[in-house]
């Protein structure tokens, strides 16, 4: 599969936006290899028998895009940057569904090592994860949508710059000072505040 060139993805996003349906059709082939990355990404810290494939994911994260009215895209970054609060969204209604037929057992986990830089905790449950953005986004509402445009989208600085229109060098600053406040609050145990205190 090619990789998809940015004022291409951006005038089909504008296509569809406009209300040509047949914009999507040319779209899909060029977002899908992005969008199976990401999700596959996110589920490889899943045990052998997860019930939610990473084809599923996209292809439900795909419908829930593009049936999306009154969207002005604005770029491919732009698409990812919705594509992470989708994507995250999907992840956290399937884990807590298959928490509650299990009560509790076969937590989904997502992989936080080399992404989120945080070598000792590799794999987080989802819900634990959203809880603590959730919490984070009552703070720093930017801080938490850095970690969703890079962590659940997979942007760089620059792209996650693009979405939320300030500097790359505050998005630098933004993912370092969230992946610390977000380690500690996965770590600490509820006498410190941790999410084991929610």
């Amino acid at each position: 599969m090619r990789e998809p060139d940015s004022n291409e993805v951006t005038g089909l996003l504008d296509a569809l936006a406009g209300g040509d349906r047949s914009a999507l059709d040319k779209l899909m082939p060029l977002m899908y290899g992005e969008l199976h990355r990401l999700a596959s990404h996110y589920l490889r810290g899943e045990r052998g028998n997860h019930t939610l494939q990473s084809t599923a994911l996209v292809h439900e994260a795909y419908l829930r895009l593009v049936r999306r009215e009154g969207v002005h895209w604005k770029s491919r970054a732009h698409f990812l940057g919705v594509a992470a609060s989708v994507i995250r969204s999907i992840l956290v209604d399937h884990a807590r569904a298959r928490s509650a037929a299990k009560r509790g057992a076969g937590a989904i986990t997502v992989a936080l090592d080399e992404a989120a830089g945080l070598p000792t905790q590799p794999s987080v449950d989802v819900i634990e994860l959203d809880s603590a953005l959730e919490r984070l986004s009552r703070l720093d509402p930017q801080q938490s949508r850095v970690v969703e445009l890079r962590f659940f989208a997979g942007l760089t600085n620059d792209e996650a710059a693009e979405v939320l229109g300030i500097s790359a060098a505050t998005v630098k600053r933004d993912w370092s000072s969230a992946r610390a406040w977000i380690y500690r609050a996965l770590t600490a145990g509820p006498e410190n505040g941790g999410l084991r205190s929610l």
